[in-house]
């Protein structure tokens, strides 16, 4: 049964980076915005890895600030790390990247939407958007709620028909167990908007007791500080150190031997990956001629005994990942909280979109963020 339930400017769906990015300039130039998340916990919660910034992706940090966005002034709050990265080269290069503690992220940029001016957030799945004489109409949430809007912009992350892949299992979800967006899609695809199926993955989680560190490179923070936000002054902060390790051919055997397993490999994933965040997997085979490749161990935050292993994104199974993850130095005696998995989803196809990222053929309808991850591949 639907009702009407208000009328709103701009309806942004999802509440990822580019969500709350969108949702924080729409409202700041005086629209009336409405956005929709699956799970308000799930507000710029950093599934993937939680840092900001690195090669390319700090460039773009500071553009977004430059621009008035929040992402940059929000790790000044909460980063745990703060490094320059490429130091040893040019300055064209330089790169700034921020550790972040993942709860205090989400916690900041979901206080700062709640305060916002012109700004509502809700807890709820969009699964109709409705379209009347090329323009668009209306949004409609899973309980039935309508909302006439101007605009709609899509920001649905990988939660869009999101489905899990670990080894020979599979199942229907978003990141870290958020129901996915399963409806979504077809009222976009009934619309004549074409989509493609895309994937990408994360490591396992791995407990801090079950690591030797004394095996590994300590990776501490900057002495001098630098700020993503130009408006913000410098800080100093009592850092968190990550550590440096390495895979080697013990590592890399246990990953051959196991390829079939891979649902990339086995042919069970239809989606192209990023080729900027391969697998292990996909490392493994492309470069077989590297003895060894980096693994970086990373805090989750302040307050949990959480590790991030990044450089060991995998679809293998949970138990070929604990047999890999345990040849190297340091992760001897591991024991998970997460194991590492890959997830495939639904994404634009780019050549559908204007330069200002609106559907060509639907006036209103933007899309922002993941969802267009095509543009880099």
């Amino acid at each position: 049964m639907s009702y009407y339930a208000g009328e709103y400017d701009v309806a942004v769906i999802g509440g990822g980076h580019a969500g709350c990015e969108a949702a924080l300039a729409t409202a700041r130039m005086g629209f009336k915005t409405l956005l929709f998340s699956i799970s308000l916990e799930a507000i710029a919660n950093m599934p993937c890895n939680p840092n900001i910034g690195g090669t390319s992706k700090g460039h773009l940090v500071r553009e977004i600030d430059a621009l008035g966005g929040e992402m940059g002034k929000n790790i000044d709050k909460t980063f745990i790390q703060s490094r320059m990265l490429n130091t040893s080269k040019g300055p064209a290069v330089y790169s700034l990247r921020a550790q972040a503690d993942r709860k205090k992220y989400h916690i900041e940029m979901k206080h700062t939407l709640e305060k916002q001016e012109n700004l509502d957030i809700k807890q709820a799945e969009i699964v109709n958007i409705e379209v009347e004489d090329g323009k668009v109409k209306s949004v409609e949430t899973n309980i039935g709620a309508i909302y006439n809007v101007k605009t709609v912009i899509l920001a649905t992350g990988t939660y869009l028909k999101g489905k899990i892949y670990i080894g020979e299992v599979s199942y229907e979800s978003g990141p870290d167990g958020v129901f996915p967006a399963n409806r979504l899609s077809e009222s976009l695809k009934k619309l004549g908007v074409e989509l493609r199926r895309f994937k990408t993955g994360t490591p396992a989680r791995v407990n801090k007791r079950s690591i030797d560190f004394s095996k590994m490179e300590v990776q501490n923070g900057d002495d001098d500080i630098e700020m993503f936000s130009f408006e913000n002054d410098t800080k100093q902060i009592e850092q968190v150190p990550c550590y440096l390790t390495y895979t080697n051919e013990k590592t890399h055997e246990i990953i051959r031997k196991n390829l079939h397993r891979s649902p990339l490999y086995a042919g069970k994933i239809e989606g192209t990956g990023p080729r900027y965040c391969p697998s292990i997997e996909d490392k493994v085979v492309r470069f077989s001629d590297k003895e060894r490749h980096q693994i970086f161990i990373e805090p989750m935050g302040l307050n949990t005994e959480e590790m991030y292993v990044q450089g060991m994104s995998s679809s293998l199974p949970e138990e070929v990942q604990i047999e890999m993850y345990r040849t190297i130095p340091g992760l001897e005696h591991v024991e998970f909280t997460r194991p590492a998995y890959a997830i495939e989803y639904d994404c634009i196809e780019p050549s559908e979109l204007k330069l200002s990222l609106e559907l060509k053929k639907i006036s209103g309808m933007f899309f922002a963020g993941q969802i267009n991850r095509n543009f880099w591949i």
